[in-house]
């Protein structure tokens, strides 16, 4: 199993060194050895709030480059083969730092949480969904469309994302998808 902090302390510095912000770093697929394993990562321009495929493959190569050389001093990252995605986060993207919870108030959003909390319902629930009000102190509030108001630790949450709606397609800067059909995925051994 690949670390993912030890992978997001390598790689965030990478991204900045570009320019970009970085959202997320997860590992997809199976690493017992019987699919495909990618190495997915989310960061964006923080003028745009996304990357250009021109962006996605700078970083990728940049990426691919920072941890060619861990590897040739001894530190392999991530064992065996994988393929590195690098994108954008897109428009019902994952909320995974405060102060996207900040950024993306008043929007509709599903929030996973770890452990059940007692929601406004009165339930012990671990899913939400409803309309982000916000951060404040490391918790966050959604009004959610069940339980009205419910408030959990930032810490709490397994994952989150905003969903897509007209209001955030509206509040979302048009995407630019120049040289979508060139993309090229490479395999990383």
């Amino acid at each position: 199993m690949a670390d993912i902090a030890r992978l997001a302390e390598v790689i965030d510095p990478v991204a900045k060194a570009l320019g970009f912000d970085l959202v997320r770093v997860k590992m997809i697929g199976s690493d017992a050895g019987d699919g495909e394993r990618g190495l997915q990562i989310m960061a964006e321009d923080p003028a745009t709030g996304q990357l250009l495929i021109e962006q996605c493959a700078e970083l990728s190569r940049a990426i691919s480059d920072r941890m060619d050389e861990l590897e040739e001093a001894g530190d392999t990252l991530v064992e065996g083969a994988y393929r590195l995605e690098v994108s954008s986060p897109g428009i019902d993207r994952p909320l995974t730092r405060t102060k996207d919870f900040a950024d993306w108030a008043g929007h509709e959003v599903r929030v996973s949480l770890t452990d059940g909390i007692e929601s406004g319902d009165g339930k012990v629930r671990k899913t939400f969904k409803g309309i982000l009000a916000g951060i404040t102190d490391e918790v966050v509030t959604v009004e959610d469309f069940k339980a009205k108001t419910s408030k959990f630790p930032f810490a709490n949450i397994h994952s989150a994302k905003l969903v897509l709606t007209d209001k955030l397609i509206a509040a979302t800067r048009p995407l630019d998808t120049s040289g979508a059909d060139d993309i090229i995925e490479e395999q990383e051994d």
